[in-house]
């Protein structure tokens, strides 16, 4: 199955997010205009709105309020995704040239900026001191994920500690914020919308460790990148933490990577190679799995309904994805 048949009964509020979406980065500078329409169109799972929307119908559906959380959700993750570009100095997202390959990084520096801008904007037309709160302690909690991811990069003495925080600055959090804001758009109880709250964060930790395994597991056409790319910028997920308790294979990593030198692609797909014959995908996946049960279980109490199914079958989904 695929994933929107899951929240298919969605399709046609999704599809008005799409176009408020659209409507919403429009700028005066064609510029800035035509580098967000270009991010936009490159497509994406829409996963946050999703999240917004199916919570939300968990209590009292107002699709004209939580359309206003749903889209501002997506422009603050596709604001992330421009920054992240830069700062990874990535060519290619989802298989397209990225906006700082396309207008260079002080453009795109910009044109992040100002798709949050219009996010911040979209958030005020909801008058809830809670909603904004929130967002803004996410936000921060986003920005503090940003720079650990470059103050990290190399640094091969990390520990797993230091991998969970990351993931969960750099994806949960957003995750379980987009969770519980539809939560109190709908009006749900404190212990309602922090149970949803849980299940975003623990979906999101899962959510991240699936995609750093996908780094080394799929293909490049797959990825829309190159295979191995976050090892590329010198980022250590966490196969690579458990590849690495091989003393040997450590030692060629902390060699073949590093950022002062090109990377042959025969000696990176060796050392990919090197990897998957380790264990080290297979205790990924069990750290993933551990997430995905928590998940599932922040789920519990919640009145059954059509959207506490959809919640289930995305967790389940997103856990077991495999390519």
């Amino acid at each position: 199955m695929k994933l929107p048949k899951i929240y298919g009964f969605l399709t046609k509020d999704m599809d008005t997010i799409e176009k408020t979406l659209q409507k919403s980065i429009q700028a005066e500078h064609p510029i800035l205009r035509d580098a967000s329409t270009a991010l936009l169109k490159a497509g994406g799972k829409r996963i946050r709105p999703v999240f917004v929307l199916l919570s939300c119908h968990l209590g009292d559906y107002d699709f004209e309020k939580v359309q206003k959380v749903a889209v501002t959700l997506e422009l603050i993750h596709m604001a992330t995704l421009v920054h992240d570009d830069v700062i990874d100095e990535a060519e290619l997202r989802r298989g397209k040239p990225t906006t700082a390959s396309q207008y260079g990084n002080r453009i795109a520096m910009y044109t992040g900026d100002f798709i949050l801008a219009r996010a911040l904007e979209e958030i005020t037309k909801i008058k809830d001191p809670r909603i904004h709160a929130l967002l803004s302690k996410t936000l921060i909690e986003v920005s503090v994920g940003e720079i650990e991811q470059i103050e990290f990069k190399y640094q091969w003495n990390q520990n797993f500690r230091d991998y969970l925080r990351r993931i969960k600055r750099k994806t949960a959090v957003l995750i379980a914020c987009s969770c519980k804001l539809g939560a109190l758009v709908g009006g749900l109880s404190d212990q309602d919308a922090n149970k949803l709250y849980r299940y975003g964060y623990n979906v999101g930790m899962s959510y991240q460790i699936i995609d750093d395994i996908l780094d080394f597991t799929s293909t490049a056409k797959e990825l829309g990148k190159p295979a191995g790319n976050d090892l590329l910028q010198g980022n250590i997920t966490l196969p690579v933490l458990y590849a690495m308790d091989n003393k040997e294979l450590r030692e060629q990593f902390m060699t073949l990577i590093n950022s002062n030198q090109d990377i042959d692609p025969k000696a990176m797909q060796k050392l990919i190679a090197s990897l998957k014959n380790t264990d080290a995908i297979k205790k990924s996946y069990a750290v993933s799995d551990l997430y995905l049960q928590k998940a599932l279980k922040s789920l519990d109490g919640l009145q059954a309904s059509r959207a506490k199914k959809s919640l289930q079958d995305i967790a389940t989904f997103i856990g077991k994805r495999r390519s």
